[in-house]
């Protein structure tokens, strides 16, 4: 027990060694990067805001790359400091070594799918709106629900709230549709009824559609019009409005089970979400994944390893395997394989290989 709470602690000094650094570079990254795609206007202090809850989203998104250096760096450090040596000849296997890494990676996966994935869904979440805020001058927001779909467009010519019953699953036409318009000052100026609105590039065109004038000192039904068709210009896209509801990322995944309920029911596709929601539960079996193949090219003794190219061998069967998983999470959002083998099978299929490497080498 000694033994495995020692590597337990050497593996997880290490994984928060190299998640520092890596968290340490990427803020510097994405501060340059905010810095420049952003004008005068914003102060210092705001972009530094961004980059801190730009970070949590892109560490989530890295954390394989980490685990598989991790242990790479412990293993080179056993390797050569021999003690994985003196731990053989102590009549312990070098398979025994590897059990508190493991559960060490499946343990920071479980809380990364559990503490971390929410944080990154509302800080996420927040950076756009603060970014689309600094950049266009107003936010846009959704909401889907037992009541319908409700969404929030900004502008220059101020906020506009626009409720749907149901939509259909690309979110470019809405049915049975309400539209507030608001001022820039905050007041309402105007209310559309629509049977139908098709998102075109800059606007809204609404079919069989009524308005009224919500102007101070006016009779809104006495000054309605009706019109078979009418043109509301709007700041949202397609991919903005997805990417409101249909990020699966921006949603914890604790709030997922009940979103795609929502999604399904207000008309939308859901399939995204369910495979997102798979490939979160199935987190902690592709870390395992990593934490092997780390392993598998570097736990043999430094003097009989080429430690240069088992390391390079190593990184690259892991973004090999990275670019697997994602292209099958790819295939099951196109409904080309279902979203549990999408999922699923990858990580598996990741861990057998990287067992099977740990074992050719370690037992011939």
């Amino acid at each position: 027990m000694t033994l495995h709470l020692y590597f337990a602690r050497r593996f997880f000094w290490t994984f928060l060694s190299l998640t520092a650094g890596f968290a340490l570079f990427q803020a510097l990254l994405d501060l340059v990067d905010e810095l420049r795609r952003l004008d005068d206007s914003v102060g210092f202090g705001q972009v530094l805001k961004l980059v801190a809850l730009k970070l949590p989203e892109g560490l989530y998104q890295i954390l394989p790359l980490v685990m598989i250096l991790s242990a790479i760096a412990l293993f080179l450090n056993l390797s050569r400091t021999s003690e994985l040596v003196v731990v053989r000849a102590a009549g312990r296997s070098g398979l025994a070594v590897l059990a508190a890494p493991v559960i060490v990676a499946v343990a920071i996966g479980a809380l990364t799918v559990a503490m971390l994935n929410p944080i990154v869904a509302v800080t996420s979440k927040r950076y756009a709106d603060l970014r689309e805020l600094y950049t266009a001058g107003g936010t846009s927001a959704l909401s889907i629900g037992a009541e319908g779909l409700w969404l929030r467009q900004g502008g220059p010519e101020g906020q506009a709230v626009i409720h749907a019953d149901r939509t259909n699953p690309e979110a470019t036409v809405l049915y049975d549709v309400s539209i507030v318009a608001y001022a820039p000052d905050g007041g309402p100026v105007r209310r559309i009824t629509a049977a139908e609105a098709a998102l075109r590039e800059g606007e809204w065109v609404l079919s069989d559609a009524k308005a009224w004038s919500l102007a101070a000192g006016l009779n809104p039904e006495a000054s309605a019009r009706s019109h078979d068709t009418l043109i509301v210009p709007s700041t949202l896209t397609q991919d903005s409005i997805r990417d409101r509801f249909g990020k699966p990322s921006s949603i914890a995944i604790w709030d997922l089970p009940a979103f795609i309920a929502d999604l399904e029911e207000a008309g939308f596709s859901a399939r995204r979400h369910i495979v997102w929601l798979q490939m979160e539960l199935a987190r902690p079996l592709f870390l395992v994944a990593m934490v092997l193949i780390g392993a598998g090219f570097t736990m043999q003794p430094s003097r009989l390893n080429r430690t240069g190219l088992a390391v390079l061998s190593a990184v690259l069967l892991g973004f090999g395997l990275y670019y697997v998983r994602n292209f099958a999470q790819i295939m099951g959002e196109n409904g080309q394989l279902t979203p549990e083998l999408a999922a699923w099978v990858p990580p598996a299929a990741s861990v057998l290989l990287a067992a099977g490497l740990v074992l050719q080498r370690e037992d011939g």
